[in-house]
């Protein structure tokens, strides 16, 4: 293989439409609601009486209210799980809300959560499980490809735009003992018809899962990968396989690197723009259990995902599940109302607009009329400040309308003495956004400059920030 030639490839890969949409979401909740809820389980057996569904207090707003000041836009729900209860009345099961109490069996809670989203602002996305431990289909085929596009289709058509759909890679056995084969290919295609603009994730061609329930992020997350890992089968083959209370924290090192240039020169698979989702819950569940109340993950740890994943080139799922009697709990809620301070506290920490920018060559910001610097053989960006100023971490995006193209990216910096730039961080991928953590330093210049990429670089988002006045703790990792 040409070096030369594959690198050119990957310069190439551009992203759809919907991918650019769904990535500039950044942030987006996941509410797993459910029959598990009621019976305090994570997995359902299926074949659950819908009598013990019956929430009473459930406030499909105060759900959106809450994720929205943690700054999230958009909101996925768990319409069905792997025990089959159903959160809308299908059509194609009695094993639903209609055959429950709650709202005497006229209930919808699809319908009033995408009401809630959509009154809200927030982006409305759908979770439906391929695999039914009640279904009497489930494992014959063809017979339960019809049952399931059925459901989406319902899904697809009832509920009004759809942002993503999600697709779990849980697969085990049906209440016939069998383990259905999925007609992804009908899937897929289903959903591009109803809801174009709608990625398909995980088990799906827009959106690759990270690798892990747990929040763990890689140092370089590349969205420009090998095709194969588009294969439904190979996610589903490592999604979890036993509800056994240990994958949420179970943490993989053998694709700790899927798109560097070794990466991509060692593999003769064709590239494609399959960008990264982080998923991780607020709890050691993802279904409500009173027992984790205690056991909320603290504001400072969640920020710290956040700044890996929205600022290491991925997006943030976050899962936060309502109590049994249909709202999220205080405990949560107060952790993301923290939570919404630090990260729009982002926006007021950055100080680059206080500096006197200078340029060399193209790449930083291209059409913005900068002062030029001379004799510089690399796209330079040069930042001065007329007095000295702390900070401790920078913001940097490429467009990736453009792709994405830089390997390696240096940044120093000059302090008041006066003395030479000294080098601070050496960055080996940006992508959509990188946000950077720096030991703080008091400075007067601050030096980026592109050292390597694979085609034409276009920064088009840059921000350096002074220190947090929320953020109680050390860096956490």
């Amino acid at each position: 293989m040409n070096p030369d030639a594959r690198i050119a490839e990957a310069a190439a890969v551009r992203p759809s439409a919907r991918q650019i949409a769904w990535q500039q979401l950044e942030f987006y909740g996941f509410v797993h609601f459910g029959i598990n809820t009621m019976t305090d389980r994570e997995w359902g057996i299926g074949h659950e009486d819908p009598a013990l569904f019956n929430p009473s207090a459930l406030d499909a707003a105060q759900w959106v209210r809450s994720l929205k000041a943690a700054g999230m836009r958009g909101l996925i729900l768990t319409c069905k799980h792997h025990d089959g209860f159903c959160l809308w009345p299908s059509r194609a099961t009695e094993h639903s809300v209609a055959a429950s109490p709650w709202r005497k069996g006229q209930g919808d809670l699809v319908a009033e959560v995408a009401a809630a989203c959509a009154a809200a602002g927030l982006k409305f996305g759908v979770y439906l499980s391929p695999w039914d431990r009640t279904e009497a289909s489930y494992g014959t085929g063809t017979g339960y490809d019809d049952f399931f596009v059925a459901q989406l289709r319902e899904l697809l058509t009832g509920y009004g735009p759809i942002f993503t759909v999600w697709f779990d890679g849980a697969n085990g056995e049906g209440a016939n003992g069998r383990v259905q084969l999925y007609d992804w290919d009908r899937y897929f295609a289903l959903v591009r018809d109803l809801q174009p603009d709608a990625v398909i994730s995980v088990c799906g061609p827009d959106v690759r899962w990270c690798g892990n329930e747990a929040g763990h992020t890689r140092e370089n997350e590349w969205s420009v990968v090998p095709a194969s890992l588009r294969d439904a089968e190979r996610t589903a083959s490592r999604s979890q396989q036993a509800d056994d209370g240990q994958f949420a924290r179970l943490v993989r090192s053998d694709e700790d690197d899927l798109g560097s240039r070794n990466a991509i020169l060692a593999s003769a698979d064709p590239l494609v723009w399959y960008p990264a989702e982080v998923n991780t819950s607020i709890r050691p569940g993802w279904f409500h259990h009173r027992a984790e109340d205690g056991a909320v993950r603290p504001a400072e740890a969640l920020f710290d995902i956040y700044r890996r994943s929205v600022g290491g080139n991925a997006t943030f799922l976050l899962n936060v599940p309502p109590d049994a009697s249909g709202i999220i709990a205080a405990p949560d809620q107060a952790v993301l109302e923290q939570l919404g301070r630090l990260i729009g506290e982002l926006g007021d920490r950055d100080i680059s607009g206080d500096a006197r920018w200078q340029r060399a060559g193209g790449g930083f910001f291209p059409g913005k009329d900068l002062p030029a610097i001379a004799d510089s053989k690399e796209p330079t960006l040069i930042l001065r400040w007329p007095e000295p100023v702390l900070i401790d971490g920078l913001v940097l995006g490429e467009d990736i309308a453009q792709g994405q193209q830089i390997d390696v990216l240096t940044v120093s910096v000059r302090d008041e003495s006066g003395s030479a730039p000294r080098p601070l961080v050496e960055l080996h991928s940006i992508g959509y956004r990188r946000i950077v953590d720096l030991e703080p330093v008091r400075v007067v210049e601050l030096t980026l400059r592109v050292a390597q990429a694979r085609g034409p670089v276009a920064i088009s988002t840059l921000a350096i920030l002074r220190p947090s006045r929320f953020l109680r703790s050390s860096r956490s990792s």
